[in-house]
């Protein structure tokens, strides 16, 4: 297979570490961005051809399409893949206007838009979706879960004012709530009602939102979520009730630790060690994102389904909405 990334930013080259530890070739695979620079980055570093322009000839040459570029660009790409029946893979979106066209138009032409859903991917996630699906320990009955970040740790490497995280639209806090709000429904459920507050704390080099703390009611359980870009060490903690349990996550620790109530003692799911690329976090590790591209290819091939649809990706954006628009002016 042939594949187009569009865009060779950070989370481009990414993916091209993906398919290359897939076993695909680097002349298999084509790179698309403005910028010079990070064009020649990637023929540098890892030996892909670079197009100047997304012509005809490259689109009929390629066989699938990873759209790498800031989220408020996916649109124009995602209509370009399903004009040229090109199966794609887009990163975490945060934008709603003009998905649900296009949306349509992919069942239409019945093109694969598969919707970047990596912490999914997660083997501690794996753990809790097994352990909650179980119903072993009872029900859910409440959660609450940290996700922080310091977002000028994002890209030490530049600026937080030469990314698309310091635009009011597509904010680094305001794209990780969506981000973590896929994974926990896929596991829980889609909420009955969710309300927040949201707005700038501090200064983190761009006039964004950089907290919100949302409330989700489940209709029979409910939960708390946290999403901050100001966290000065990064965080992810994850406290889930249940009937006969507690799931205790810090992914700092390398470890889950559940507390089953019955027998009265701790079990330990420890997680895989995995490898994280020089100057990223030690904890975003490769694999979960290696898998998830291998899940996209298994997709292309029929052998499975992707696990994140965009229908699932407009309901989640549509939560982020409801808790935007719940705000009084």
């Amino acid at each position: 297979m042939n594949f187009l990334i569009i865009g060779l930013g950070s989370m481009g080259k990414r993916r091209i570490r993906c398919l290359t530890s897939l076993g695909i070739p680097p002349e298999n695979i084509y790179g698309f961005d403005f910028r010079e620079d990070r064009g020649k980055e990637a023929i540098d570093k890892y030996h892909i051809s670079v197009v100047s322009s997304l012509d005809k000839d490259i689109w009929n040459k390629v066989d699938a399409v990873i759209i790498s570029t800031p989220p408020d660009k996916h649109l124009e790409y995602m209509k370009k893949s399903i004009e040229y029946r090109k199966p794609a893979f887009v990163e975490a979106s945060v934008i709603l206007q003009g998905l649900k066209e296009v949306n349509e138009k992919a069942k239409e032409k019945g093109v694969l838009i598969a919707p970047s859903c990596t912490m999914f991917f997660h083997p501690v996630i794996k753990d809790i979706k097994r352990i909650v699906e179980s119903r072993e320990y009872g029900k859910v009955t409440n959660f609450s879960y940290h996700s922080g970040q310091y977002l000028p740790d994002w890209h030490p490497w530049e600026n937080v004012k030469d990314f698309y995280v310091s635009k009011q639209e597509t904010g680094a806090a305001r794209e990780i709530v969506p981000f973590e709000l896929t994974w926990l429904v896929k596991i829980l459920g889609y909420p009955k009602d969710i309300k927040g507050f949201f707005g700038k704390t501090m200064d983190v080099g761009a006039h964004i939102d950089d907290t919100y703390a949302v409330t989700i009611d489940f209709g029979d359980f409910y939960g708390v979520l946290l999403v901050d870009v100001v966290s000065r060490f990064a965080t992810r903690r994850l406290t889930l009730n249940l009937e006969y349990a507690q799931i205790y996550w810090d992914w700092d620790a390398g470890y889950l630790k559940l507390y089953d109530a019955r027998k009265q003692r701790w079990i330990i799911y420890y997680q895989p060690e995995g490898k994280a690329e020089v100057g990223y976090n030690r904890n975003i590790v490769e694999e979960m994102y290696i898998e998830e591209i291998k899940n996209f290819i298994d997709a292309i091939n029929g052998k499975v389904s992707f696990p994140n649809t965009l229908e699932e990706d407009i309901e989640i954006l549509q939560l982020l909405q409801k808790i935007e628009e719940g705000i009084l002016p």
